[in-house]
């Protein structure tokens, strides 16, 4: 039986249960493409102390550069993150004529544009399930399995260690400070949380997602990016009393003017599927115009969740490797000479409705000052909430729900609000989706 040689750069989570689950499934795999996929080459920070593969059948080292200058070596796995030397042994790689697995949703968002231009020339393959939503094979979804349709949008979960904070923060009403503390000790959220409650994490997978549905460039520059450190138990309270819940969400959004790509906290009517996706799980939602609005869920995240994307991908490009270059799938779902240059739209420009909250003084005139507000800049309010003051308090918290309106609007509508003298403080907003 033909033997495919991997390189794999990177032992860590990932790389640990990539390993694991290629040994361990060899045979099932073996049965599906009729080649067996054995890693020859693998490099990582102490590998001597790696007890995962045999020495005997397979070279250790430190240097990564040595895994993909091997020229035994058919596809390198990159499994060890960031942007830097990922980069440059990514690139080396296809300039030797390998084919490349990876799970860095940095590196493609912020260098896939070159990586591709690379692999292009070279002829070689660049696979990245394992980049978006872990587990869940979404990339695969959107550029072959949607591939007869116009994606109209998408909206993820996508990072798991925000959702769990949402998640406690509604069902234990407890502060997003003490649940972030719990995250971090369950290793759910690192000891610099910036990436993953500030939407960076996200904000990586949302750029992969929307050059894969609308054929664009990848433009990380260009998403929005909101995290959920300023949601309070107050707003999670008002929120389910309406009807909905908070989540954070990736948005991307085809329109007349342009493309939405954008990160940050969203209330979505409690009986949608999504809305009801908890904890550290990954949910995606794709509406396209044949097949109407399909729902991907699973693990985002974790050892052998990952590496079963990662090992997916090597199956497929073992699959592709001997096949003509003209007939393989586009790295970016769409041939490289059909890319558009259809405008991502400044975050001003987003069109969505909102959830406002304000702390007003308790006399008439009030909510008639800020219709009048909402008047001018044609925004229409849906809801209203008005809370009862408490005893010796001379402000009470006003709610408003909004019809969809245009970002630029919106700010002048809340930049008039915060300027009467009856609203104490800055005003709350959180955007809203209905996702139908």
């Amino acid at each position: 039986m033909k033997s495919v040689k991997i390189g794999l750069l990177g032992l860590g989570t990932v790389g640990g249960g990539t390993a694991t689950v290629l040994l361990r499934n060899r045979d099932e795999i073996s049965r599906r493409i009729g080649c067996s996929l054995e890693v020859v080459h693998a490099a990582a920070h102490g590998i001597g102390q790696q007890t995962i593969l045999d020495p005997a059948k397979c070279k250790l080292t430190e240097d990564g550069f040595e895994v993909v200058n091997n020229p035994e070596v058919d596809i390198v796995v990159e499994l060890i993150g960031g942007y830097t030397i990922a980069r440059e042994l990514v690139l080396k790689a296809i300039e030797n004529g390998k084919h490349v697995v990876t799970a860095n949703k940095a590196l493609i968002a912020l260098h896939g544009n070159e990586i591709f231009k690379a692999a292009n020339k070279q002829g070689v393959i660049v696979a990245y399930e394992a980049a978006v939503a872990g587990g869940i094979p979404i990339i695969k979804a959107v550029r072959e399995g949607l591939a007869a349709n116009r994606i109209e949008w998408i909206a993820g979960i996508i990072n798991g260690t925000g959702n769990f904070i949402l998640t406690e923060m509604k069902e234990k009403s407890r502060d997003f400070s003490d649940v972030l503390k719990e995250a971090q000790e369950l290793g759910y959220a690192e000891a610099d949380p910036t990436f993953d409650v500030e939407g960076i994490d996200a904000a990586h997978k949302l750029t992969i997602l929307a050059s894969l549905a609308f054929g664009i460039d990848l433009q990380f520059e260009k998403t929005f990016t909101e995290g959920i450190s300023k949601i309070t138990q107050e707003d999670v309270t008002y929120a389910e009393e309406l009807g909905y819940r908070i989540k954070h969400l990736g948005i991307a959004r085809k329109t007349a003017k342009g493309i939405e790509m954008r990160v940050h906290p969203t209330l979505i009517p409690e009986k949608r599927l999504i809305a009801n996706v908890n904890g550290v799980m990954n949910a995606v939602l794709v509406k396209a115009d044949a097949v109407g609005p399909t729902l991907y869920y699973g693990a985002g995240a974790g050892a052998e969740p990952t590496a079963s994307a990662v090992v997916a991908d090597l199956v497929d490009v073992a699959r592709a490797m001997d096949t003509d270059k003209q007939s393989r799938v586009a790295l970016l779902g769409f041939q490289p000479e059909s890319i558009s240059d259809i405008p991502v739209l400044d975050h001003d420009e987003f069109e969505t409705a909102y959830y406002l909250r304000m702390l007003a003084d308790d006399r008439p005139g009030v909510l008639a000052d800020i219709t009048r507000i909402f008047a001018d800049q044609e925004i229409s309010i849906e809801a209203v909430i008005q809370k009862e003051p408490q005893e010796n308090q001379t402000c009470v918290p006003l709610i408003l729900l909004t019809s969809v309106v245009v970002e630029k609007n919106m700010n002048a509508a809340i930049k008039q609000i915060e300027s009467l003298d009856v609203i104490k403080g800055q005003v709350t907003r959180i955007r809203m989706e209905h996702l139908g």
